[in-house]
């Protein structure tokens, strides 16, 4: 930081995890300047994978997935401003407001997320059409599910399944429609969407893939859902969950190169050598790629605001390197995934799905490239270690069960 704008300091745009971890890596890290969070939600940051799990069942409240009480930023210096950026003037070096306030800033860093990707069909105004991304929007879908619903769910991704668990948990009847030709099919192997088709099916919900959205009826209120082959599905309200549109519009109006995302290197800076970005918005450099890529995780945006925190604080100016995993909470089933698989990869299983205990190993030309669990921590665990170096498991040893995969470890 420049002597004259020390006392200025670190401007973050973004309150949701990954800002809050970048303030709070910051501060781990020795920072001692000015941070500023700026985040367009009312309230502390908190955590939005609970939301359509355990804060949907009321298994959670809201002091629950906040992140960290309002103490702790008191304690850590860390400024909290509730407000909307609506601009970047980067000559001047200053983020402007809704309402008509600005900040100044020495470094700014847009960790400005993603939002719900809206339904491109007539009817998508009707009410009882939900999404699920904020607080408040689930908090207005579990004022819906007091009595049994008909619920037609629009998408067959992480959300939409994981909510469709919890409808049916609760007795509701549901309906997931599906424009692919499998579930989870931009995450998973068809071998495990297979077996979370069977297992949704198991749990009572009613899948209908292959068949794409082309209206919503009803008279004011959304009353049934039509799909590409003439059907039309009753439901007293739907749920929307058919993918993300980063946030860049705030960059883009900056003049930083947008590609798929806001476009960062491997430090994650943009063009301008006083911005930095990262988290769901970013696209970058990803070894595990072997292009650039733009991956909506959690633990993606932490890990590059750890990452981050770092080099703003001066103690070190690596790459991001970091093995990208996620992970799926459905009813009794723990779906983890760690690395990144192609179409093509090949697929060798570990263990029998009729146990609901078991992996799908993926690989390149003989070479890993991602492991997908369901109730196998160990796996997951031991593929992330393995994809953090060179892994040396073959497709023979990844299907025999007699193998040992620990022993790769220490080689």
């Amino acid at each position: 930081m420049s002597a004259d704008r020390a006392d200025v300091g670190i401007v973050i745009i973004g309150g949701g995890q990954g800002g809050f971890q970048l303030a709070a890596s910051l501060r781990e890290a020795g920072f001692a300047g000015r941070v500023t969070l700026v985040g367009e939600e009312p309230g502390l940051p908190y955590q939005r994978p609970p939301l359509s799990k355990a804060y949907m069942k009321g298994e959670a409240g809201i002091e629950q997935i906040e992140l960290r009480p309002a103490a702790f930023y008191a304690d850590h210096s860390i400024e909290l401003v509730n407000a909307r950026a609506v601009a970047i003037d980067r000559a001047a070096r200053r983020v402007a407001l809704e309402g008509g306030t600005s900040l100044p800033y020495e470094h700014l860093v847009l960790a400005t997320g993603a939002r719900n990707r809206p339904l491109p069909v007539p009817g998508r105004e009707l009410a009882g059409v939900f999404y699920l991304r904020t607080r408040d929007d689930a908090d207005l879908l579990k004022a819906q599910m007091g009595v049994p619903r008909r619920i037609v769910v629009v998408g067959a991704g992480f959300i939409g399944l994981e909510f469709a668990a919890v409808a049916r948990a609760l007795g509701h009847e549901v309906t997931v429609i599906e424009a692919a030709a499998r579930p989870l099919a931009r995450a998973v192997s068809p071998e495990m969407s297979a077996f979370f088709t069977a297992a949704h099916e198991a749990m009572g919900a009613r899948l209908v893939l292959g068949a794409g959205v082309v209206g919503l009826h009803g008279d004011g209120r959304v009353t049934a859902v039509e799909t590409t082959d003439g059907a039309l599905h009753p439901a007293d309200f739907v749920l929307v969950g058919i993918g993300v549109v980063p946030n860049v519009e705030l960059a883009a109006q900056a003049g930083l190169d947008i590609a798929n995302g806001i476009a960062v290197d491997a430090r994650l800076a943009t063009n301008d050598p006083a911005i930095s970005a990262f988290g769901d918005a970013v696209s970058y450099p990803s070894r595990f790629a072997g292009a650039m890529v733009r991956l909506e995780s959690v633990q993606n945006a932490v890990d590059q605001a750890r990452t981050l925190a770092h080099r703003l604080a001066g103690k070190a100016d690596a790459p991001f390197e970091a093995v990208p995993w996620f992970w799926s909470d459905q009813a009794d089933l723990k779906l983890q995934i760690v690395g990144l698989a192609g179409p093509e990869d090949v697929a060798v299983l570990r263990g029998d799905p009729a146990s609901r205990r078991f992996s799908v190993f993926r690989f390149r030309e003989g070479v890993l490239t991602a492991i997908e669990s369901v109730n196998r921590p160990a796996d997951h665990m031991l593929g992330r270690r393995l994809l953090a170096g060179t892994p040396t498991l073959t497709p023979e040893q990844a299907g025999d069960e007699g193998f040992e995969l620990k022993s790769l470890l220490g080689r």
